[in-house]
């Protein structure tokens, strides 16, 4: 028998009949008295739509976000909008990134024309030499690298639109993957550098299930990749999940020394096997509610109030970074992992809290990987056990903990 909480998840995701059996089952429920609640949202802000965002952040940390406000506190954790806006401002800034993306949007349509058409493509528009493949699905001709380039991208973009979240009842319609394709596609034009790798679709799915209106939709994933950006980038020679690989097996040589030598002898000491967790934030190890609740749990507790500034103004928010003697009003508008960096003047790039949560599930499968795993493909499937049976805020809680142990170390050292 499902509990209300599971039932109640399943009325904001429906999974379609069909699929019922294969879905992990959901932890999270929301809890009364600990979940961000719609009431409590709302109460948090002063009558000119300034956020208590310290408050927040307790509440979060706590028990994570009700499903039905999940899309606009995830805008504020994401760093869309400052907790020190007006609810005018912001709303004046929604209209004028409304607008910006509709710009960009129509930029993407005119070369190829089923953009904003609410339906999207599988097939290959372009060959090799950036010949049109069918003339009626390209708007324009052209030999520019960067067109042909991310022309060629859309194929992957809709074939992965495709495959995506199959089980929620959302993605019967079209026009919902359509969506997600227009959202990804007009990243992938605008980001020269990295444009469109598999996994990216994985990280945009809640965001288009939760955020209603498309353009709102796309400021939030620019957002979401502005952390996670690194992770897509790879050249011949190199991943760039594999800094945070490096950082992890720095962590796990200082705070369980005999686990990673017993790793580094399996041949698993660059931590390959953690790879799918960091690159798109443990979306095939959790149900599709459980990953929201752990993303909302992480943002919260890495949230830096001089995210809006950084991502609006970089150079502004250079200067205006916290100095060591920041009071303790001040620290708690970040999350209990940022304010632990800030108190410790520890600021590594790497370090995010993602990679401390694979230390953390290392951490409580350290037992059974010093007595069973004989090879890398041993430390994998009893990883690969923990799909649906990880409780989030356990293992986030632990990574906590490990950070803190780990900082401790390093200082010493």
């Amino acid at each position: 028998m499902k509990s209300s909480g599971t039932t109640e998840l399943n009325t904001f995701y429906p999974i379609k009949p069909e699929c019922q059996a294969d879905v992990p089952a959901t932890r999270f429920k929301p809890r009364a008295g600990k979940t961000l609640s719609q009431r409590r949202w709302q109460a948090s802000f002063s009558q000119d739509g300034h956020l208590d965002i310290a408050k927040v952040l307790r509440r979060i940390q706590r028990g994570g976000v009700h499903p039905s406000i999940k899309g606009e506190v995830w805008e504020f954790l994401l760093g869309c909008y400052d907790p020190n806006s007006t609810l005018e401002e912001r709303n004046e800034l929604k209209q004028r990134r409304r607008g910006q993306y509709d710009m960009w949007k129509a930029e993407c349509q005119k070369m190829v024309p089923v953009i904003g058409s609410g339906k999207f493509i599988t097939t290959p528009l372009i060959d090799d030499e950036g010949q049109p493949i069918d003339p009626s699905l390209v708007g324009v001709q052209t030999s520019d690298k960067k067109v042909v380039q991310w022309m060629q991208l859309l194929h992957q973009i809709g074939l992965d639109v495709h495959r995506t979240d199959r089980a929620l009842d959302f993605y019967e319609t079209e026009a919902n993957q359509a969506k997600l394709f227009h959202v990804l596609a007009v990243y992938a034009w605008l980001d020269n550098d990295i444009g469109y790798v598999q996994g990216m679709n994985d990280i945009c799915s809640p965001l288009i299930i939760l955020v209603e209106n498309e353009a709102d939709c796309y400021w939030c994933f620019d957002r979401a990749m502005r952390r996670m950006r690194e992770n897509f980038r790879s050249s011949a020679s190199s991943m760039g999940v594999q800094s945070q690989l490096a950082t992890l097996s720095q962590i796990m040589k200082t705070v369980d020394p005999k686990l990673h030598h017993h790793l580094e002898d399996l041949d698993g000491g660059e931590y390959l096997f953690a790879f799918r967790m960091l690159m798109v934030l443990f979306r095939r190890e959790f149900s599709f509610a459980d990953t929201l609740y752990l993303w909302e749990l992480m943002w919260a507790m890495e949230y830096n109030p001089y995210i809006f500034t950084k991502y609006e103004d970089p150079d502004r928010a250079k200067t205006k970074g916290p100095s060591p003697a920041t009071n303790n009003k001040h620290l708690k508008q970040y999350g209990k992992f940022e304010r632990k960096n800030v108190k410790t003047g520890h600021t590594e790039e790497n370090s995010a809290l993602s990679v401390f949560l694979v230390a953390s599930v290392l951490e409580i499968k350290n037992r059974r990987i010093l007595n069973e795993a004989k090879g890398v493909d041993d430390v994998v499937k009893i990883l690969g056990d923990i799909t649906s049976n990880l409780d989030a805020k356990k293992a986030l809680n632990e990574a906590l903990k490990i950070q803190k142990k780990y900082l401790s170390k390093a200082k010493k050292a």
